[in-house]
């Protein structure tokens, strides 16, 4: 029987680079998103490998949340691997002058929406004492680089609280683990200016970043395991990047 993935995040960046390769190595998708016209397109787009079924919340509506993932169908409603993907980073700004609706834009998302996927998720797989959880954190989850301190305190949380779930769920025999990718192009930079496409490009000017099919490759290396085998923490940067204030510009 065909193990099913529930990605957040997955109509764009590495959400959608993961449901690929997924969905070419035959796992059963639940993809969820904001953007109900983008899921529609990947569904289509990936029916022709895999059966697909789509749920359209944000991760920072509670009620949505469960909402929607207790309506999934029952050929859809056993998750063996939970990808919490869905984040998001706004403003690079100090925080002497950090914008509040940013700051609860990260918190909500990057903490609370992860939390509230987890907690709809994680009692079947304690019922069947098996499951699979991936939390996609941040280089910014291991150190804090200038202006990046709501964002990069998120991060940190999201690294806490995959120790923490791998620790409270090691008796029912769920795996967890968390991947941390440095600078991968993708939508991300757009988000984190707010549409400034020049400032988005300068990040990734000069050297060659990771893109979003790197680190979904590594995420099915992940989840294709052995049972006995839990890659529980991973950091991931491009071959120029040091750590987040250093970068090879000239490679």
């Amino acid at each position: 029987m065909n193990k099913i993935a529930l990605i957040t995040g997955a109509t764009s960046g590495i959400g959608k680079a993961t449901a690929v390769i997924l969905a070419k190595n035959n796992y059963k998708l639940v993809l969820c998103g904001r953007r109900q016209d983008r899921l529609d397109e990947l569904e289509q787009e990936l029916s022709e490998f895999t059966s697909i079924h789509t749920l359209q919340f944000d991760v920072r509506d509670k009620e949505a949340v469960f909402e929607q993932i207790g309506s999934l169908p029952d050929a859809f409603s056993t998750i063996d691997i939970l990808i919490n993907n869905a984040g998001n980073a706004h403003g690079l700004d100090p925080i002497q002058t950090g914008s509040l609706d940013d700051w609860d834009a990260m918190i909500d998302g990057n903490i609370k929406g992860l939390l509230y996927v987890s907690k709809a998720i994680i009692p079947q797989m304690i019922e069947r004492k098996s499951g699979h959880i991936i939390n996609i954190g941040s280089t910014a989850a291991k150190e804090v680089y200038p202006n990046g301190n709501v964002y990069c305190a998120t991060k940190h949380a999201v690294d806490a609280l995959n120790q923490g779930m791998r620790i409270d769920l090691n008796s029912f025999g769920i795996r967890v683990g968390a991947i941390h990718p440095g600078m991968v192009s993708t939508e991300f930079s757009n988000i984190r200016f707010k549409g400034d496409d020049e400032k988005a490009q300068n990040v990734y000017k000069g050297f060659q970043p990771l893109v979003a099919e790197d680190i979904a490759d590594i995420i099915h290396f992940v989840v294709s395991r052995p049972y006995h085998v839990n890659i529980a923490d991973l950091v991931v940067m491009p071959t120029a990047q040091a750590n987040s204030g250093i970068v090879n510009r000239s490679l």
